[in-house]
């Protein structure tokens, strides 16, 4: 069973430019009443989980299948097409850990990261834009999947800086979906 429907249509870059308010108003929404923070000052988390078991907390992997490959990477015409190839692959590459169909309300926890790349497609850095207030270990378990799905492709023909946000919209079973794939 597929969780990403890769056949579907690319959506043009116009249509992106409607999501950012909805992914604002997400934001605003989220678990925690501290505000995100800036840039320069932007938190990486690469530690195992607080409570000092040193555990990722991660769910059990048993039942669903690591992919035999890696879903090819198109060479993407833009960030937006580039976004949503990535948010398919970390998808393609951590089947155990993601959901599909609609998101639930309320959400559990909803971790923003902005992952830096190198020219061909390997993660540079990873910044934490976002910690959720409740859940806390789901922004290592966003890190965990976005690392076992690099390289994302070259991005050497896209404009600098070579770097690229995706908001994890976790569910109570801690299963998540990248919001590039439900816009």
């Amino acid at each position: 069973m597929s969780c990403v429907d890769l056949s579907r249509a690319r959506r043009p870059p116009a249509r992106a430019a409607l999501a950012v308010p909805l992914w604002l108003a997400l934001l605003g929404a989220g678990c925690s009443n501290a505000p995100a923070p800036a840039h320069p000052g932007a938190s990486s988390v690469r530690a195992p989980a607080a409570d000092g078991s040193g555990a990722t907390g991660l769910p059990a992997l048993a039942g669903k299948p690591r992919p035999a490959a890696a879903p090819p990477t198109g060479r993407a015409r833009h960030w937006d097409d580039y976004r949503l190839q990535a948010a398919e692959r970390i998808v393609a590459l951590n089947p155990a850990l993601t959901y599909d169909g609609p998101v639930p309300e309320p959400l559990l926890a909803i971790p923003v990261l902005e992952i830096e790349l190198n020219a061909d497609g390997g993660v540079r850095a990873i910044q934490v834009m976002r910690k959720p207030g409740q859940a806390v270990d789901t922004v290592q378990i966003a890190i965990d999947a976005v690392r076992r799905a690099a390289p994302f492709g070259q991005v050497s023909h896209l404009p600098r800086p070579w770097k690229f946000t995706e908001v994890f919209l976790f569910n109570d079973d801690r299963l998540f979906k990248p919001r590039s794939l439900d816009l």
